[in-house]
């Protein structure tokens, strides 16, 4: 096929990603050509089958970002550099036996988050952003709630006190939307994470962090900075978006009506149908071809940039014969990657607590919920990496807080 490169970049991505994918797919199959931000050629990879060989195969399809053949047309302040980073000392470049060795100690340092504690933390920050909107009647779901709900309690965790919590929000969400101020947030998190280090450095405590600088396989501090900035921004926004969906979907949805009225049954099935419908993570930067290969008809050659397509993925119509937009307990979705550059187990544990503990803590206490606006009147924020809502804005009767 010889169609034209899509720019991954323009509203379709705020209003129709779905048709958009789909028009993707009939005009280049299941890799589309597509350019960046300064007219950067890359692959998206569209189809279920080929994103499970590209995501299973860390050799050909490799995650060492050295290997791009376009280094030299990239400018310093080019906006996508701190997703698609180079020589970054992080989880996210490492490969081979380091990459499993970093993988095990993230793992270990999570899988220690007590879950009791965990949800916790999560009610706690929860009722305290209800408590400051129930009185009104009103609250936007999004950016009252959901947009600061995951960092406070992931802070929490690392060992950050609550004040620092505002800052990391929005510098998290200037270097993931990767438009102005994104380099900007990166310095500001790399700073508040170097501070943090040398903090528990001095004053062990039982936290994340402490746990990571335990570890005994010799990590400088410039590694565990960056899988912590990591950890960080894969944590909150997704997680953020993953409740302001969910939370879309059970207020538009008449399937969840029942929910919003005292049933819980429902809020597991609408988060998975998120995963695979609407899926927080759209597409992602991504894997490099360490040689010449075919993938989806293509001719991929060596150093070429390929975008995982997370949401394209999970919708192609091979995997997804009949449609139907009820997913049950079917979890076989590419929301939390594939392969050993995965999303760490233990994290996808940690986003789900805090994001079904942020639905249920908001369905418990606002009665008689209901949008304010027209749902097709929702916007999306413009990124074509994450899906999230601008603002999720609903009434219910005042109550007092608790």
């Amino acid at each position: 096929m010889t169609s034209a490169p899509v720019p991954l970049s323009g509203p379709r991505f705020q209003t129709e990603p779905a048709e958009l994918y789909r028009e993707m797919r009939r005009d280049h199959g299941s890799v589309a050509s597509v350019v960046l931000d300064g007219d950067i050629p890359a692959w998206l990879v569209l189809g279920y089958r080929e994103l499970h060989q590209v995501t299973g195969d860390p050799v050909l399809f490799c995650r060492d970002s050295d290997l791009w053949n376009q280094w030299d047309r990239i400018p310093d302040d080019w906006p996508l550099l701190p997703m698609i980073g180079r020589k970054q000392p992080s989880i996210l470049y490492t490969v081979g036996e380091r990459h499993r060795e970093r993988a095990a100690m993230i793992s270990e340092a999570l899988e220690a988050v007590d879950p009791f504690e965990l949800r916790t933390h999560a009610e706690r920050f929860a009722d305290e952003l209800i408590d400051a909107a129930c009185a009104k009647g009103e609250i936007d779901l999004v950016g009252d709630y959901a947009a600061l709900l995951p960092v406070r309690v992931l802070a929490t965790l690392y060992g950050f006190s609550e004040e620092q919590g505002p800052g990391l929000v929005t510098a998290l969400n200037d270097m993931i939307n990767g438009r102005e101020g994104a380099l900007a947030g990166q310095q500001h998190l790399a700073g508040s994470m170097a501070r943090l280090l040398a903090d528990r450095k001095a004053d062990p405590a039982s936290d994340v962090v402490s746990r990571m600088l335990a570890d005994t396989s010799g990590f400088t501090d410039e590694e565990i900075i960056q899988d912590l900035m990591v950890m960080m921004a894969a944590g909150h926004q997704p997680t953020a978006d993953w409740i302001g969906n969910s939370l879309r979907l059970m207020l538009t949805d008449d399937r969840f009506a029942a929910s919003l009225f005292g049933g819980r049954n429902s809020v597991a099935e609408a988060m998975n149908e998120v995963l695979w419908e609407d899926t927080p993570t759209q597409n992602v930067a991504g894997r490099w071809a360490s040689r010449d290969t075919q993938l989806g008809g293509h001719r991929v050659r060596a150093g070429d940039l390929l975008l995982l397509g997370l949401q394209g993925a999970n919708s192609d119509p091979q995997v997804r014969t009949d449609g139907s937009a009820l997913t049950g307990g079917n979890n076989a979705h590419f929301s939390f990657g594939h392969g050993e550059h995965r999303c760490p187990f233990p994290a996808q544990e940690v986003a789900e607590v805090i994001a079904r503990t942020g639905i249920e803590v908001v369905l418990d206490r606002l009665p008689d919920i209901d949008l304010t606006v027209p749902a097709d009147s929702l916007t999306r924020r413009p990124s074509p990496w994450l899906r999230g809502l601008t603002e999720l804005p609903v009434r219910f009767t005042p109550v007092p807080a608790l």
